[in-house]
């Protein structure tokens, strides 16, 4: 059976929200950025909150039908804008004043982002906690790169896990630098993914 899939709106924000922090709560990543299970269960949300919103004003939001998952998608032109510090002191701002490694994940994200040729970023994807291992993720992320396929993009991403990495080495993600060690934390791998090429079968 397909997973039936349609385009989050500003009416879904705070779905988005919920889920999110919910499946993110035992990833490696958070856990880096909001250490202490008290701490990352209060503070957490404000974070994925600033990221819904970003993208749903200049993205797109994948959400499967029933709630379950979802998947944050940037569209990056060949010529985008150099890094702007201000932009991850400012998120820093809104989500967490006291915490520096808000601004530090933006900041090291983006300086090592792939410049110079338009792709997709997937940001993040979620599935809820009970419900991961059902091929809902699979199911969100092969509906853009079937796009990505037929329009002769590519995409990106970092995977936060092994197990993402896994997942998303399935789907013809290879690496795309070195990880990304954060500082007393856990790796972070940039993947990238070319497009594949589709069979044109010919007129005799």
């Amino acid at each position: 059976m397909g997973v039936a899939i349609r385009t989050a709106d500003e009416g879904d924000h705070d779905m988005v929200v919920r889920l999110l922090d919910e499946a993110f709560q035992d990833d490696p990543v958070s856990g880096w950025v909001f250490p202490g299970d008290e701490y990352r269960r209060t503070t957490h949300h404000r974070l994925m909150a600033a990221f819904t919103g970003i993208v749903l004003a200049e993205g797109r939001i994948d959400l499967t039908e029933d709630g379950s998952a979802c998947a944050l998608w940037l569209p990056v032109p060949a010529e985008a804008h150099e890094p702007d510090a201000d932009d991850a002191k400012q998120l820093r701002d809104a989500v967490d004043p006291d915490n520096e490694r808000v601004e530090l994940i933006g900041r090291l994200t983006a300086d090592i982002h792939p410049a110079g040729r338009a792709h997709e970023y997937l940001w993040m994807i979620g599935v809820q906690p009970g419900r991961q291992g059902e091929g809902l993720g699979t199911a969100l992320i092969r509906h853009v790169l079937d796009r990505c396929d037929r329009e002769n993009l590519p995409a990106y991403l970092e995977a936060s896990s092994a197990r993402s990495r896994a997942l998303y080495e399935r789907l013809g993600f290879e690496p795309a630098r070195a990880p990304l060690d954060l500082p007393d934390g856990p790796s972070m791998w940039p993947m990238w993914r070319e497009p594949r090429t589709q069979a044109v079968i010919g007129l005799p």
